[in-house]
């Protein structure tokens, strides 16, 4: 199936407006999130439950995005986009009323699970139908202003936490309340729903021979950025961080996502993007050790270490996915995109469980501690590669994107959506 099958895709024509409807969709979805990022991990804290619990939902959350890696494409291929989007923000609503109903530790793992598997299936649906619909012209912008709206919504999200009370369920009843207006903005489009997907595929050999330090960037990826999004609140809230604080913290890491990423990605198109990982991934050193002997009474200079941490973490995310490009022919770029996203979700998986078992034996820095060793670790994997490996001419690589490990690259796991951009390759 290619773009000339579907006058829509590829060619000029369309607006940034004609995606408005999935861009405000998905910015409600994000306030929701934003506000469970910051409630859940605030409230088990604080409730007479197991210490492993609150670590626990972390990897609940990434093994339910795992899952639905693997629901997403069929759940499209039945139903359409439109319909698999309204589903998916379904179970939302059903995850957030379990929440809803007050603290039992178990049933809210099984509800975090259902969360991260709706949210990532939510989030396969809407990117590929934003690639769908986009013209060539416009797509780099329609993916940025996608990325975006959906950042900073999440940031508010955690933001307007701070504002209410977290006694009680007016939080998850808010979160039912984004999910469900969510849905009106798509089940009123008038944009097509795009083809039926093709099979997903995933090709480790392949994208580990075309860029080793891609696909191990990608692993480290999604330790990192599951551990520092998942622990922060909660070793904030054992510190005895007030509500108001950790949800402006929450807040200004969001922010760091932006100001962090944006002056490495420029850094990355002049020079070899190896180089600016270590960077990134000195930057995460930095701000762990930082972390460790900033007290929590300097509240205003923590959220800039932590700012700078999430900023950075997330840039190893983008720099590793550009990378991968770079080296990748364009009709490799759906496998790619698939592999990807697997792999970041299963280290997503894999080492926040290990944090989580842990952290009663080291106590609450163990993730800063999971953090730095990941980041010392890659930096001499990929100082190493840089022995083994020509630099690339910078009019040869792809144009740097903002991306966020959060909602990491998905439009390859489901086909059929469109041909990429021309790189101009």
């Amino acid at each position: 199936m290619t773009a000339a099958d579907h006058p829509q895709v590829g060619e000029p024509g369309g607006s940034l407006l004609s995606i408005a409807s999935i861009v405000l969709s998905m910015a409600c979805v994000a306030l929701g999130n934003g506000l469970m990022l910051a409630y859940v991990p605030f409230v088990l804290s604080r409730a007479d439950a197991p210490s492993w619990v609150t670590g626990a939902a972390v990897t609940s959350l990434a093994f339910g995005g795992f899952a639905g890696c693997f629901i997403a494409g069929p759940v499209i291929r039945r139903v359409g986009h439109a319909r698999a989007f309204a589903c998916s923000m379904a179970f939302v609503i059903v995850s957030a009323v379990i929440i809803a109903l007050g603290v039992n530790p178990l049933l809210w793992l099984a509800a975090r699970m259902l969360y991260g598997m709706s949210g990532n299936a939510n989030f396969i649906i809407a990117q590929s139908w934003v690639n769908h619909a986009s013209a060539n012209s416009w797509r780099g912008r329609a993916m940025s202003g996608f990325y975006m709206a959906y950042v900073i919504c999440l940031g508010v999200g955690a933001w307007i936490f701070g504002q209410i009370p977290a006694e009680g369920n007016v939080s998850p009843l808010l979160t039912i309340c984004f999910t469900a207006i969510a849905i009106l903005p798509v089940g009123l489009t008038r944009l097509p729903n795009p083809p039926p997907p093709a099979k997903v595929s995933v090709d480790i050999p392949m994208t580990w021979r075309n860029s080793p330090v891609a696909f191990v960037g990608v692993l480290a990826a999604g330790g990192l950025s599951m551990t520092v999004q998942g622990f922060t609140p909660i070793y904030a809230a054992t510190n005895s961080v007030s509500q108001q604080d950790v949800a402006l913290l929450m807040f200004v890491m969001q922010l760091g996502l932006i100001f962090i990423q944006y002056p490495l990605g420029v850094l990355s198109d002049r020079i070899d993007r190896r180089i600016v990982l270590i960077i990134a991934c000195l930057l995460i050193a930095a701000a762990a050790l930082a972390a460790f002997f900033v007290p929590f009474s300097q509240m205003l200079v923590l959220m800039l270490v932590f700012a700078i941490w999430a900023g950075a973490v997330e840039a190893v995310y983008s720099l590793a996915n550009a990378h991968a490009n770079d080296r990748t022919v364009p009709a490799d770029f759906v496998p790619l995109a698939s592999t990807m996203l697997l792999c970041w979700s299963s280290a997503a998986t894999i080492i926040p469980l290990g944090v989580t078992v842990l952290t009663p034996i080291f106590g609450p820095q163990t993730f800063i501690y999971a953090v730095l060793g990941i980041a010392f670790a890659y930096i001499a994997f990929v100082a190493v590669r840089l022995l083994h490996r020509e630099v690339m001419p910078a009019h040869l690589r792809e144009s740097f994107e903002i991306k966020t490990a959060q909602m990491p690259n998905a439009e390859g796991l489901v086909e059929g959506h469109g041909m990429p951009a021309d790189t101009g390759r």
